[in-house]
């Protein structure tokens, strides 16, 4: 088991990793914040997989222990889907002795910690992600929001948990695919921050389709320092946290063009990170050996996706409507060498609309544009 620390301006909170940890470290945590009243929030797909999970960990503590189950999708991350929480707190008779428990991945933290942020005007909650996308990335830091139909996570509120609960375990229930996303998050933190990491993560290559407790426990540690470093040094995103952002660009333009659901979060990243490595490559940031790297790292990991046509108006169209836009130009991150991620003021659609066309011709088995 590894334990780390988020230390904020007055604030912190811990983050425990391992495998077999869960009821130890939720009852303790818990237990410590006194509580009337827990709502675990959590998804259908998941409520059928560990049915009561939760209530079983915390029984025999002196607390009410609720839940509530939403439907299961990145297509659900709506302010719709998102009621339904405050309607059971409110069919509950809850106030600010209530806490929160979000039980799943990026989605229902999201939800459920925008849920926390905004009911009775604030109230606590705790995460338990059960992928490793979540672990690695949703969970820590305490970004919430949910989707508008122009813009990926267009609609939120910062909300810092009161712990974050990594049971590695839960890693063993996901498909392949869902492993691969989270993987291109972990990764990122070292393609930007940490080169070791990223030596770490590509001499373990082999591990990357394994499920070796060892291996994950100190690469998810390792990635969760990473970034608990950056958001305790800018927790508003007013400057150096930005470059969490890497490849998410054109990862929110895919999520976006192709349909909220028809991408994974985590693929789109991948997609994101190759043309961000490529962009900085022809910016003169990556020489051709890291370049190299990073691309054989990330590649085999990539399964083709596929959008509608795009055009250089739709291009700057969907990039604008980012959040990390503004003025007409955008805020691109880029690498200043591995591990050393820079953040490009000013760049213009234009500039990069024909890079990706030529990234496209080049790394077609990554991202396919159709014709119109």
């Amino acid at each position: 088991m590894k334990t780390l620390d988020v230390q904020l301006p007055g604030a912190s909170y811990p983050i425990t990793i391992g495998a077999g940890i869960l009821d130890a470290a939720l009852r303790e945590v818990v237990g410590r914040h006194g509580k009337e009243l827990v709502l675990v929030v959590t998804n259908e797909t998941l409520a059928g997989l560990y049915p009561g999970r939760i209530e079983a960990a915390l029984q025999g503590l002196p607390v009410q222990v609720e839940s509530c189950v939403l439907p299961d999708g990145e297509r659900y991350k709506t302010l719709e889907t998102l009621a339904h929480i405050f309607d059971r707190l409110m069919a509950l008779e809850a106030n600010r002795q209530a806490l929160l428990i979000a039980f799943g991945g990026g989605v229902i933290g999201d939800m459920t910690g925008f849920a926390a942020a905004c009911f009775m005007r604030g109230v606590p909650y705790i995460q338990v992600p059960t992928t490793l996308l979540a672990d690695v990335d949703s969970s820590v830091g305490g970004k919430t929001a949910v989707n508008h139909p122009l813009g990926k996570n267009a609609i939120g509120a910062f909300k810092q948990p009161q712990a974050v609960v990594m049971e590695l375990d839960f890693l063993r229930s996901l498909p392949p695919r869902e492993m691969r996303a989270g993987t291109f998050e972990l990764i990122k933190h070292g393609i930007i921050r940490d080169s070791t990491l990223f030596d770490f993560l590509e001499e373990h290559r082999g591990d990357l389709d394994g499920m070796d407790p060892v291996f994950w426990e100190e690469a998810v540690a390792r990635s969760c320092r990473v970034k608990a470093e950056v958001v305790a040094q800018d927790e508003r995103e007013t400057d150096l946290r930005a470059i969490l952002n890497f490849g998410h660009s054109l990862a929110h333009l895919i999520e976006t063009h192709a349909g909220y659901g028809s991408v994974l979060h985590g693929e789109a990243v991948g997609a994101g990170m190759l043309f961000a490595a490529y962009v900085s490559h022809r910016w003169g940031g990556l020489d051709s050996y890291e370049y190299g790297r990073i691309r054989d790292l990330l590649l085999p990991l990539t399964q083709p996706i596929s959008m509608p046509p795009l055009d250089p108006d739709a291009f700057a169209h969907l990039l604008m409507h980012d959040k990390k836009a503004g003025s007409g130009t955008l805020k691109f991150v880029a690498l200043n060498g591995l591990g050393h991620a820079v953040i490009r003021g000013g760049t213009a659609p234009a500039e990069l609309w024909p890079m990706l066309q030529d990234f496209l011709r080049e790394q077609p088995q990554v991202l396919r544009v159709a014709t119109a």
